[in-house]
């Protein structure tokens, strides 16, 4: 077994957190937030838009059982790569869509798939999600952390956005749920 971490950005962090949670070979994920100028920014301070960093989701993951390019796959297909600064009705900065690289390799294969998606005309637009070495990781706040686990459909949130994302999920990549 080798374990890997990554880092991803693609929106409010429930959404990404919450399907992640879910892969198998993935073996914690934490939200959290990073890219930024501010030092240990709250979620008010990211609310703000002014820090510079986006929302992200670090994982740890069992590289022998889900590689980096498979949570690129699941990454590209739970959240819009072609909006900047946007998803859905969350807007800013801090709602990117950005992979945090932390190896030469990632880098190389997040380049490799964003390519490889963009010749593929999926999308109608260009894929804008940045790619940029990973640095400092601040951890969200604790009520933050497995928040649609907790809350689920007592908040019309989750209801609406996350949901929806973790069911998408579920149904195309069946066989790679956790037991």
């Amino acid at each position: 077994m080798s374990t890997q971490i990554a880092t991803l950005a693609g929106g409010c962090f429930w959404c990404i957190e919450a399907v992640f949670d879910q892969l198998k070979g993935v073996e914690s994920v934490e939200s959290g937030y990073m890219g930024g100028k501010t030092l240990n920014p709250t979620y008010e301070d990211i609310c703000t838009g002014n820090t510079g960093h986006a929302e992200v989701i670090r994982l740890t993951f069992d590289d022998s059982v889900v590689g980096f390019r498979d949570l690129l796959e699941v990454f590209f297909v739970i959240h819009d790569p072609t909006t900047l600064n946007r998803q859905g009705n969350d807007m800013g900065t801090q709602y990117r869509s950005a992979i945090f690289y932390h190896s030469p390799e990632q880098k190389a294969d997040a380049e490799a798939v964003i390519r490889d998606l963009g010749g593929a005309k999926i999308w109608n637009d260009p894929i804008v999600t940045e790619v940029a070495p990973a640095s400092t990781f601040y951890i969200a706040e604790d009520y933050h952390q497995e928040y649609f686990a907790r809350a689920g459909d007592r908040n019309p949130y989750c209801s609406f956005v996350v949901a929806p994302k973790v069911a998408k999920f579920r149904k195309q990549f069946i066989d790679r749920l956790k037991a």
